[in-house]
């Protein structure tokens, strides 16, 4: 026997099978979990050793326990007996020990200075000495540890055994050492079978020689191996399945390798569904190349043959494209449309074989000849009922012509806005692949997308009634409605009958209840006006999303404005230089006029930018008409010119005013008179607005047809002060409390006890953001109009971003909270930092307010 070396102490020796030797363990083994201590008694049962083990747990020094009885080391003070009462015997000479038998018991004890209660189990063992006098040995253990010991093998034992992913162990000898019974289900074998194998014993040689070699490189590394692949024959069943293993090494509690644990999973039936969704992404990409080749012309052979570009040979050996005659004639609705009977004009045709054009019958069509199809056959079936058709393989013995060597047909019929405008034609010859019913989806995809896009170039001569449609939706409905603002507009277009211009207005509300109001004019009439102006006002509402400055946004629309009309909307490389503009390309020039301004309720401010149009009207109270002094600055397309903003304060019931040169200019009249008779028309802004419209508009010579007219017309009255709470907050934890009392307490005065929690809830998340992402002082700010709006503002620039937080986060949802409670929510730029917002609705009664408690549990 070898003594223990030195630097080991508290290892566990271990007698080891192949040398017979008694080898020390490492710091870790169940001993040091349990924590055993050990203590003997004397012949007068007092207590004669005190192991360390036994100070550590009882908090009792050796001098203070040898030589004493145990029971006056396991009771408090206060229980021993007064002087001169007799003592009890202890119980371990009462029963067991010192009278030659083992006794276990639970003995509490009081643990440390400040008697903290502890229970302990303890053996007693009865010995001898020297003399041959009664001795014991007692063995302690604690039994809250014992305990958690206990559990813990309890629901380790739980994991293995119920756990559905097959759970396996092998031991640093690469043997199998314990499978659980999903592991047993998996592999085809009984869980008792595996115990002592290797991989050789139950996968192919080559399978398991790439586990054993996965396995002694985890063991070595330490490092996991995930999604190792394996392929073998499972007992009772034919087919071969296919397995995911993923392998890490298992260390005892000082951190030695004691095995491998591997996690098995039969993988068979998603292997067969990835190679199902490689066919699904060839089929995408198929599309995706037909997205990106169909329809890049308005010529409909040219579209036609974009399909079938697309088709053959990716997709089929043949095909061939028929559209109704009548439709390429310009008649909507052709005799013999519904029954498909109309004549049709084969326009494309594409071939990866030799042979004449493929065909429903026996005479071969070729490209632009006009035909019909016969009305028993598949084909004209197709085009009658809208459904694809299979044209059945026909023998051919006369020669090798093409119908002998086709095996798989689909009449597809091209479908574009519930109307059939064709018929497309696949064909796959003998050794393809017949199509299934996947390859009949795509075929109807196919033949869809062209269909629509022949559809577009057969409706381009409608462009001007698209037009029309295109200005009357870009123009905003009836009579828009906005915070702090009454408002009346009217459009009149130049032309009643084509009733297409290049005049907008727009009505757009933005953040913390302030609106900004919009009217601008393209240059020029006509169709190439509606489409540049509807182009302007869509990147209007897009960059007042983005809560820009008014000079802001109008920089960037004459970024874009300066685009329209150059191929690919790219800027001329002179930017901002008219004379870079060459002489032939002045007529793709688009120049346009806008005004912009954004009304704030709560400040009563309107901040004002214009871009080469006419200054808004105000009118107050007893006040003439007057013209805003705003610097007019240049047309937005001109380019290279910043522009200014105005502030100016707008008391309650003024009248603002914002209107295009076909007011107020006419052949007539010069502009000067027109401006004038305008703000004569304006001299009783107290009347109902639509009034003071019809009035404005019978007044002043409208009906020139000279050019398009809108008008705009606001009557401010900005949010009572007993409308808005606005506090500060300093950057510390307790202004969260702060800012959900302050809010509370005011949604209660307002009366809207049913958004109290809601409100409670959002403004907290926001500020609780301010305080961890933001800097410097937190500004709080509630606004009730039509909608109850908060703000959180700080110094701090970077701008919150919603992400999802997984399962196992404990933060990162407050922004899905606020997107799940709130009607809108976002974000802007200040001066001095940001602003949080969220908006919610007014309760009318009918819907309830959002559940707070609901939309926390949906976020998990």
């Amino acid at each position: 026997m070898s003594e223990k070396p030195a630097g080991t102490a508290g290892g566990t020796p271990e007698v080891t099978e192949a040398t017979g030797m008694w080898q020390n363990s490492p710091p870790g083994s169940l001993y040091d979990y349990i924590r055993v201590a050990s203590f003997s008694l004397g012949p007068d049962g007092r207590i004669e050793q005190w192991s360390e083990r036994a100070a550590e747990l009882f908090g009792i020094a050796a001098r203070q326990a040898v030589g004493k009885d145990p029971a006056e080391i396991f009771t408090p003070p206060e229980a021993h007996p007064r002087p001169g009462v007799p003592r009890q015997p202890s119980p371990f000479l009462r029963e067991g020990g010192l009278d030659g038998r083992e006794w276990t018991g639970i003995v509490p004890y009081q643990r440390g200075e400040r008697c903290r209660p502890g229970l302990a189990e303890i053996y007693v063992m009865p010995t001898e000495n020297e003399r041959g006098e009664r001795a014991a040995l007692c063995v302690a253990v604690d039994v809250q540890a014992l305990r958690g010991i206990e559990t813990d093998i309890a629901a380790s034992e739980a994991v293995f055994g119920q756990s559905p992913l097959g759970f396996f162990f092998f031991g640093t000898d690469l043997t199998l050492l314990r499978v659980n019974e999903s592991f047993a289900q998996t592999f085809g074998r009984p869980a008792a079978w595996h115990r002592g194998r290797t991989p050789h014993d139950f996968l192919p040689r080559g399978e398991a020689e790439r586990l054993t070699s996965a396995l002694r490189q985890v063991l070595d590394s330490g490092k996991p191996v995930s999604d190792i692949q394996l392929v073998g024959p499972v007992p009772g069943q034919s087919e071969r399945r296919r397995w995911s293993v993923s392998l890490y090494r298992l260390h005892s509690g000082s951190g030695r390798p004691i095995g491998v644990a591997a996690l098995a999973t039969d993988v068979t039936g998603r292997r067969r569904a990835e190679r199902e969704a490689a066919g699904v992404r060839r089929n995408l990409a198929l599309l995706n190349e037909a997205g990106a080749r169909i329809g890049n012309s308005l010529d409909l052979e040219t579209t036609a043959r974009e399909l079938l570009d697309v088709a053959v040979p990716q997709f089929c050996d043949l095909a061939s494209v028929d559209l109704y005659q009548g439709l390429l004639a310009g008649d909507e609705a052709p005799p013999g449309l519904a029954d498909g009977s109309a004549e049709l004009r084969r326009v494309a045709y594409a071939s990866a074989v030799s042979g004449a054009p493929v065909d429903g019958d026996d005479k071969p069509i070729q490209v632009g000849e006009v035909h019909r199809y016969a009305f028993h056959s598949p084909c004209a079936g197709a085009l009658r009922t809208a459904q694809v058709q299979v044209v059945p393989r026909r023998e051919r013995e006369e020669g090798p012509e093409l119908g002998g060597v086709v095996q798989s047909t689909l009449a597809v019929p091209m479908v574009a806005r519930d109307t059939v405008v064709g018929l497309a034609q696949f064909s796959r010859t003998k050794g393809s692949e017949p199509f299934g019913e996947r390859d009949t989806a795509l075929a109807v995809e196919l033949a869809a997308r062209a269909a629509v896009c022949i559809d577009n170039a057969r409706l381009y001569r409608r462009e001007h009634e698209r037009a029309l449609i295109l200005q009357r939706s870009l123009l905003p409905p009836g009579d828009p409605e906005a915070a702090g603002l009454d408002i009346a507009c009217r459009y009149l277009p130049a032309n009643a009958a084509t009733e297409v211009g290049g005049d907008w207005f727009d009505v757009i509300e933005l953040p913390g209840h302030r609106t900004a109001l919009v009217v601008g004019d393209v240059m020029g009439r006509g169709l190439r006006a509606a489409v540049a102006m509807g182009e302007l006002r869509t990147a209007v509402r897009t960059l007042a999303m983005l809560d820009l400055e008014p000079a802001e946004v109008l920089s960037a629309l004459d970024e874009i404005a300066h685009g329209l009309g150059r191929p690919g909307g790219k800027q001329s490389a002179s930017r901002g230089v008219r004379g870079g503009v060459r002489a032939e390309d002045l007529s793709e020039v688009y120049l346009a006029t806008c005004v912009y301004a954004v009304y704030d309720p709560v400040t009563r401010r309107c901040t004002v930018a214009n871009a080469g149009h006419l200054p808004p009207v105000l009118v107050e109270a007893g006040e003439p008409a007057m013209l805003l002094d705003v610097p007019p600055g240049m047309p937005l397309g001109v380019g290279g010119e910043p522009f200014e903003e105005t502030e100016v304060d707008l008391p309650d019931g003024a009248l603002l005013a914002l209107y295009t040169d076909g007011l107020v200019e006419s052949r007539d009249h010069p502009l000067d008179e027109g401006l004038q008779a305008f703000r004569d028309a304006l001299t009783d802004p107290a009347r109902p607005l639509e009034d003071v419209c019809d009035h404005v508009l019978s007044a002043l010579d409208t009906h020139h047809g000279e050019d398009d007219i809108a008008l705009l017309m606001a009557r401010l009255r900005g949010l009572p002060e007993d409308h808005v709470g606005d506090w500060k907050l300093p950057p510390e934890p307790r202004s969260v409390a702060r800012a959900r009392e302050m809010a509370r307490g005011l949604l209660l005065s307002w009366g809207l006890e049913s958004l109290v929690d809601t409100t409670e809830l959002l403004v907290s998340e926001l500020v609780t953001n301010a305080l961890r992402y933001g800097e410097g002082e937190i500004r709080l700010r509630l606004l009730l109009d039509r909608t109850l709006v908060c703000e959180v503002w700080d110094g701090g620039l970077v701008q919150p971003r919603r992400r999802r937080a997984r399962d196992t986060d404990e933060g990162g949802r407050g922004l899905q909270l606020v997107g799940l409670l709130s009607a809108a929510w976002g974000s802007r730029r200040t001066p001095h930092g940001k602003t949080v917002w969220f908006e919610l609705a007014l309760p009318d009664g009918n819907s309830p307010a959002p559940d707070a408690v609901e939309a926390l549990l949906s976020l998990y």
